[in-house]
Formats: C-alpha cells, sequence, structure tokens
C-alpha cells in the first residue's frame, strides 16, 4: 500500500465493519470522513479523531457537500437482513441499492480516484459451494439482489466516467462492535447475547445450514490493500476464511461452551429463501491480498463474547417495521420471541 496521505470517506462508520475500517485508516494517518444515520450501529463505534456526519447515504445533496477532495470511498454501509428482506422490502432496498446509487453518484461527480464498494455473499445465491468470483451471481431474495444490483450500476459508471473499482465480498463477519440486540442478523452475536441472559439459543429449520465465518481484523486486512493497490482495479475478490465449514447447530454449541450455557437449542422453522450451504473460496484473496486466516472461529466467537460482556448484554431492539406479515413470516420476530 502506498504511503502517500489520503482523503478517505467511510460510509456505515458507526457500524461493525465501518468502524474497524475507519480505525484503522485513521491510524495510517489518512484522513477519514465518516457517514452513518445511526440506524443499525452504536454511537460509541465512531472512532474518536475522525469527521464525523450523521445522516442518509440517500442524502443526496449532502453526501455531495462531504465528498469534496476525497480520494477514495469505502462504502460499508448496507441494512445487511438478508432474511428480513423478503419481509421488508422497501427499507432493505432503499438501504442498500438507492444508498448505494446516492453513493456512487456523489463519488463519481466529486472524481475520486477509486470507489471499495462492500458487496455481499448473498450475491451468489443457492449454487454449488465454494462460491468464486467467476460465477454469475444468482440472487435469490431482495437483499441479495440490491447488492448485485448495486454492483452492476458501480461498475457501469465507473467504467463510464474512468473511475477505479473493487467489489469486496465478505462473509458472515464476527467480533467486537457487531450490533448484538439485532433480531434480524448476526446469528453468533444473537446466540451470545440470549445464552448470556439465560435463554436457549434459537435456531431456524433442522440447523444444517452450513457456513464459515470471518473475524473482522481478517476482513479488514483485506481491505487496506484495496485502497490503491494497482493490479485490484477492476477486480471482484471474496474476503474471509473457506476453512471450518461449521453447521448453525455448531455454532451453538461453541457458544454454549464459551458462555458456559448448557440450554438446549430451540428450533423454529425454515426461514424462507435461506440457503442452506453458503461458503465462498478464499483463493483469489490469497493471490492478490495475500490472505490468511489468523483467528480462528472458536477465538473469534469468544472475541465476541468478551465484548459483549464489557458492554453488557441488552434487549433486542426491533427497529426495523416487518411490511409483509404472513404465514411465512417468522413468528419469532412478529411475536418478538428473542
Amino acid at each position: 500500500m502506498s504511503e502517500s496521505i489520503k482523503k478517505i470517506l467511510v460510509t456505515g462508520v458507526a457500524g461493525f465493519l465501518g468502524s474497524h475500517l475507519a480505525e484503522k485508516l485513521s491510524a495510517l494517518k489518512h484522513k477519514v470522513v465518516g457517514v452513518d444515520n445511526m440506524i443499525g450501529g452504536y454511537k460509541d463505534n465512531i472512532p474518536k479523531n475522525i469527521e464525523f456526519y450523521n445522516f442518509d447515504c440517500c442524502d443526496l445533496n449532502k453526501m455531495n457537500k462531504i465528498m469534496k477532495d476525497v480520494d477514495v470511498v469505502y462504502h460499508c454501509a448496507a441494512t445487511a437482513h438478508e432474511g428480513l428482506s423478503v419481509f421488508s422490502p422497501v427499507e432493505i432496498t432503499k438501504n442498500n441499492y438507492m444508498a448505494s446509487v446516492s453513493v456512487f453518484t456523489s463519488a463519481i461527480a466529486s472524481k475520486v480516484k477509486r470507489i471499495i464498494f462492500c458487496s455481499s455473499m448473498a450475491r451468489y445465491g443457492d449454487q454449488q459451494t465454494p462460491f468464486t468470483e467467476d460465477m454469475i451471481p444468482k440472487p435469490i431474495d431482495p437483499y441479495a439482489i440490491s447488492k448485485v444490483a448495486a454492483e452492476g450500476v458501480l461498475i457501469n459508471l465507473c467504467e463510464l466516467n474512468n473511475i477505479e473499482w473493487v467489489i469486496a465480498v465478505p462473509h458472515n463477519i464476527i467480533g467486537p462492535r457487531q450490533k448484538y440486540d439485532d433480531p434480524f442478523r448476526n446469528v453468533v452475536s444473537i446466540m451470545l447475547n440470549r445464552m448470556m441472559q439465560q435463554k436457549a439459543p434459537l435456531i431456524y429449520g433442522d440447523g444444517k445450514q452450513k457456513r464459515c465465518f470471518s473475524y473482522i481484523d481478517d476482513c479488514i486486512s483485506c481491505l487496506l490493500p484495496m485502497l490503491d493497490q494497482k493490479n485490484l482495479h477492476k477486480q471482484i475478490i471474496n474476503i474471509g476464511p473457506d476453512e471450518e465449514f461449521v453447521t448453525i447447530n455448531e455454532v451453538s454449541e461453541i457458544c454454549s461452551n464459551i458462555t458456559g450455557s448448557n440450554l438446549k437449542p430451540i428450533h423454529k422453522k425454515d426461514r424462507p429463501r435461506e440457503v442452506k450451504h453458503a461458503t465462498c473460496s478464499a483463493d483469489k484473496a490469497r493471490k492478490l491480498l495475500n490472505y490468511k486466516t489468523t483467528v480462528d472461529l472458536k477465538k473469534g466467537i469468544t472475541k465476541t463474547y468478551e465484548y459483549i460482556k464489557k458492554r453488557g448484554t441488552k434487549p433486542f431492539d426491533y427497529y426495523i417495521n416487518i411490511e409483509i406479515e404472513n404465514e411465512l413470516t417468522p413468528e419469532v420476530w412478529t411475536k418478538r420471541e428473542l
């Protein structure tokens, strides 16, 4: 990575990924500007030595004002609620697709050097694993559709205006600063928050869904070279491990061992459109980013547990309205069972 100091805009800076990234970029002496609408983050996540703005990325006029003289944009802001997106498609689409188009438009109008977009493993849908970057995206829910659509707009506008772009594809990130009182996402944090309150974990379906989980530091180590590494222009790269392919049942057991909880999981009916097996190949990240997993799953969950313990458990915050409520909607959400 170049030693030249840059002005960098990070969206979603009060969130999990954005706050860690902004903190690291600031530590590297870059000038960091952060924006967040605060619906899915914590105020104490925001790094103290950055320039922070509290508004919605969909507000193009405000985006244009803070984009002045920005060299690089990291677009991390998202309402990353894949399972909820089939029941709250308006809110999810607005905060993923429209917010992204607004950020890209402002960045391109301001002639930034490069835009790094954090997409999602959801782009691959229900294909053969491990997912590789050369696969044609096959999104199966509104969240994934919005992410793939945003990718398309990014590439289209950047190619037209000669702006560099990189698409990062993180998956199932865990660690400190994750919103653990969100009832709609973050399975590890939900389980830990419940178990630490002497409540049994809830599992959708048989719990045999398989995933890989990535510790936050291992994702940040991949995002940093994207700032200006020349050969990353026009690349789509999975960032995260392809080891420790585990079931949700196994995740529940690990969380139980770490918290000391002996409560048996409560199984609920399957969530609609949930992919059974989802893991990405990390071969391209190893080749281009020298990626390697430094924090294994058990250690990552332990660090997440220690963060929640220090901060204190919380009741779950149903801060997103369910727009479609019918027999398909999980009762866990409609009855607020968490």
